[in-house]
């Protein structure tokens, strides 16, 4: 019981830490989008995280090895990776980034706690029903929409909504990978998936250039979004739902906007706003909520 006790605790610690990345990930995706096409970036970066995480799965002695009946699963999450990396990087380069990013975060565990309703009929406890109260009141109170009325009608934000619900769908077939083999082969695979979807559409005259480029911005932000925050931030998440579960897995979500202006602030100099720590303390707030024995 304690040894399964320190688990949970280690991999919540771990969790949070993902978040942060992916808090820091959002400013870095917005540098590569002025570099390319979703598509064409989506190659660049998915080419890496598949050697990286096959240099990282080999000193562990992981197999690649995935049961016949985890392999429908595995190309569905595959196909929804690629095109949540269209949808995604698309919103950031014609939306507004901030705002996609509080939309993103806070619709992803309500829609993917909607669907384990609608798949596995569960009503969410008293804990979680508060916690998503908080975690809505959250992404409103961050996006401060009481100056912002027409975010949700800008065209362009539309990405980031159909980014959230696609997530949410993937991180249910994710949560089941266990079943067929270990997580870390399951994603993987699922990674070689979305790269082996993504190259056919891609422009590979415009690949060689960006190989070709010595702006260090780009390398830099590159290697962050494939390696750090893919390869071991994402992968951590993945790993996360075949363990809790893709609706407590997600809620986890709830601290990424809260962890983008931390860094902000830190790092850009940018203005921290009182809505902004309300917004990020409720979203925290949600976490543990939901997450409460």
């Amino acid at each position: 019981m304690k040894e399964k006790q320190t688990s949970q605790s280690m991999l919540t610690i771990v969790m949070i830490c993902s978040m942060i990345v992916w808090g820091v990930s959002w400013s870095s995706n917005k540098v590569l989008t002025s570099f390319g096409t979703p598509v064409n970036l989506g190659v660049f970066r998915y080419g890496f995280v598949v050697v990286s995480l096959l240099l990282l799965l080999i000193p562990l002695k992981t197999k690649l090895i995935i049961s016949r009946k985890g392999i429908p699963f595995l190309l569905i999450a595959g196909v929804l990776m690629a095109t949540y990396n269209y949808t995604f990087l698309a919103g950031l380069k014609n939306g507004s980034p901030g705002a996609g990013g509080i939309l993103v975060t806070t619709l992803n565990p309500v829609m993917a706690y909607g669907l384990g309703m609608l798949i596995d009929w569960k009503r969410p406890t008293k804990n979680e029903f508060i916690g998503l109260f908080f975690g809505i009141i959250a992404g409103l109170t961050l996006l401060k929409v009481w100056g912002n009325e027409d975010i949700f009608a800008k065209p362009e934000n539309l990405f980031f909504l159909l980014s959230a619900l696609i997530w949410s769908v993937m991180s249910k077939f994710t949560s089941k990978s266990a079943k067929y083999g270990s997580p870390f082969a399951f994603t993987w695979w699922m990674y070689f998936v979305t790269l082996a979807c993504l190259i056919p559409f891609c422009n590979f005259t415009e690949i060689g250039k960006m190989i070709q480029t010595t702006d260090i911005h780009f390398w830099g932000n590159v290697l962050f979004s494939s390696v750090i925050t893919v390869t071991l931030a994402t992968t951590t998440y993945f790993f996360a739902t075949s363990k809790i579960g893709a609706e407590k897995a997600s809620s986890f979500i709830f601290i990424v906007p809260f962890s983008a202006a931390i860094f902000s602030f830190a790092i850009l100099g940018e203005k921290l706003e009182i809505h902004t720590i309300i917004g990020g303390l409720l979203g925290i707030a949600a976490v543990y909520m939901i997450n409460k024995k």
